[in-house]
């Protein structure tokens, strides 16, 4: 069974962070289940935690305590080692800020996941050239992210999250600083590509109009999911 036929279970989930001495409590008792290829929107206001849950959702972070499960595994009781290799092949991220590497044009940016995992220079490049051109960027493969609109930019920013196939696609934002146009765009392309994959999607946003595309919300206050909706 791979890890793409498996649901995420997350128990009693809590982070807290600790500046000048205090404790700072961001999450307190999340406790969620999904089933393999669900979209979740999980809505919030900021610094309601939204962020935090899905940078230990993607094991970027690790939880004060609690657990998340992926199938029967339990996520952080894997070594430092494990967990990169299992980010590399099973979860994709997609950030407000697009975090791509200025020194190197779109085509390596996306490239980069696929030859950390090992794949040949020669399948990386087939591969990301095909998912830049699916997401319209045939033309910019050579081009930095100086070069690139900010549109462009997110576009390479999904291309690269999809090169290893995730299991898991995780979206913090990913529209936040587009105008709506451009946002409808990308939001269309990740639903697309996920679709494609048949990955588990979550996204983060502050936007009711993007949840309204999820089949289920989730809303977290003070550090819980305080009820959950569906799209109407």
């Amino acid at each position: 069974m791979t890890e793409s036929s498996k649901h995420i279970r997350v128990e009693g989930l809590h982070k807290s962070f600790f500046k000048g001495g205090q404790e700072l409590k961001v999450l307190r008792e999340v406790n969620l289940s999904l089933d393999a290829g669900e979209r979740v929107a999980i809505l919030g206001a900021s610094g309601s935690g939204k962020s935090t849950f899905l940078h230990l959702l993607g094991a970027l972070d690790r939880p004060t305590s609690g657990r998340i499960w992926v199938g029967d595994q339990d996520l952080f009781a894997r070594s430092p080692a494990q967990l990169d290799a299992l980010r590399n092949r099973e979860i994709g991220f997609v950030f407000q800020f697009h975090h791509l590497l200025p020194d190197h044009d779109a085509l390596r940016n996306v490239m980069i996941p696929a030859l950390i995992g090992g794949d040949a220079p020669t399948r990386a490049k087939n591969t990301a050239t095909h998912l830049l051109q699916k997401v319209g960027l045939g033309d910019r493969l050579s081009h930095r992210p100086g070069e690139l609109s900010g549109g462009e930019q997110q576009r390479v920013a999904i291309a690269r999250a999809m090169i290893r196939r995730p299991s898991i696609l995780l979206a913090d934002e990913p529209t936040g600083n587009l105008d709506p146009s451009m946002a409808g765009q990308v939001l269309d392309l990740l639903l697309e590509l996920n679709q494609e994959v048949g990955s588990t999607l979550m996204v983060v946003t502050h936007s009711p109009n993007i949840a309204a595309h999820f089949p289920r919300h989730l809303q977290l206050e003070n550090g819980a999911f305080a009820h959950e909706g569906s799209a109407q």
